[in-house]
């Protein structure tokens, strides 16, 4: 076997007593973001469902002495697809080694993060939806068997090698499940799907967040962020730190709802959570294409944005809250999109030619 690329090298450090191990390829994980990460199941938020049936799985698989089961986590970007696998590995005593789907381009990339791991660690890698599918049909037998068969050399001297490899768990986190393919879905004991988090639950976790950086915010200036990130705790732990901002150059240091407000219409994000981006969209759809049907890739030329970014970042909670809706010829702005942007439908109906409020 070839030996592995290079750039499949491992590097390890530890934070909090949490192995983090990550490919050189990987980008590492920021030091505020590690420092507000919950290390435990007791410190997660949100997402109960889910996290009951991980405690289960990892109950058990402790109390059997054995390697936790494949999982697969879903879910828009942000929601805590990553902190759930660095928890199971801190609840396991386990290592885990993060990768994404894009850099593993090859069968010997795979081969050389298999082999390096050890019993009963983790494997986690995100958007596992994009890796290549050669690659992908080597993860079926190391999956089930914990066997990797490679061929080394080419033409009359081609030969398979099969290495065995320590029972692992594999922790797929996916933006876009649909795109996975059925027999790799198959392989995963539990799929579970993350959803937006409501404003209770996020004002739980930015006064935590605030907590941990040691910043002063009383429970109006919370649900004032809490209502403006979008339903997602990264989205809100980012805000934290520029309203923390604002508030130490502008405000004394302490975050009220006033000094929120303030510090987020600066970001210009209003009071229902929409971005600049959002309302260009939303513009763009009622000005130019009379409320649609219009496809997204359209839209994005129209906004200088890839189609990807915008069904990945911002549909999805376009749709949830009302402001577009979905059709087989496109997508359509509704009255509550046209009122966003300071336009009505015309005769009280999406998709037509909005006139100014």
């Amino acid at each position: 076997m070839p030996a592995p690329d290079s750039s499949a090298a491992k590097s390890s450090s530890k934070d909090k007593g949490l192995n983090y191990l990550t490919t050189t390829l990987t980008a590492p994980v920021s030091p505020v973001e590690a420092a507000l990460r919950p290390l435990s199941f007791a410190d997660f938020t949100g997402q109960p469902k889910t996290v009951e049936r991980l405690q289960v799985m990892v109950g058990a698989a402790k109390r059997r002495g054995e390697a936790l089961n494949h999982i697969l986590l879903s879910g828009p970007p942000g929601l805590g697809k990553t902190t759930l696998a660095f928890i199971l590995g801190n609840e396991l005593g386990k290592a885990v080694r993060v990768t994404s789907g894009p850099v593993i381009e090859k069968a010997g990339d795979l081969a050389g993060l298999l082999t390096n791991l050890e019993e009963g660690d983790i494997l986690f890698i995100d958007e596992i939806h994009r890796i290549p599918k050669t690659v992908e049909e080597y993860l079926y037998s190391a999956m089930e068997d914990f066997r990797l068969d490679i061929m080394i050399d080419q033409g009359p001297n081609a030969r398979s090698v099969r290495l065995s490899i320590p029972k692992f768990t594999l922790v797929g986190a996916t933006t876009r499940a649909g795109l996975l393919t059925a027999p790799l879905r198959s392989r995963f004991t539990l799929q579970t799907r993350l959803d937006y988090y409501d404003i209770p639950t996020l004002m739980g976790i930015v006064q935590r967040s605030c907590g941990l950086l040691k910043v002063s915010i009383d429970e109006a200036g919370s649900r004032e962020i809490a209502a403006r990130c979008r339903g997602t705790p990264r989205v809100a732990n980012n805000l934290i730190n520029f309203v923390r901002d604002y508030a130490q150059e502008r405000a004394q240091g302490i975050i009220t709802r006033e000094v929120a407000a303030r510090a987020l219409e600066l970001l210009e994000i209003d009071a229902a959570g929409l971005d600049e981006m959002d309302k260009r969209m939303l513009r763009v759809m009622a000005e130019n294409y009379r409320g649609g049907p219009v496809g997204m890739s359209t839209i994005a030329v129209a906004v200088g944005e890839e189609p990807e970014t915008l069904e990945e970042v911002h549909e999805p909670f376009l749709i949830q809250e009302g402001y577009l809706q979905r059709t087989p010829q496109g997508r359509i702005l509704t009255t509550k999109g046209y009122h966003a942007i300071g336009l009505k439908a015309a005769a009280g109906q999406s998709g037509q030619q909005g006139s100014l409020l």
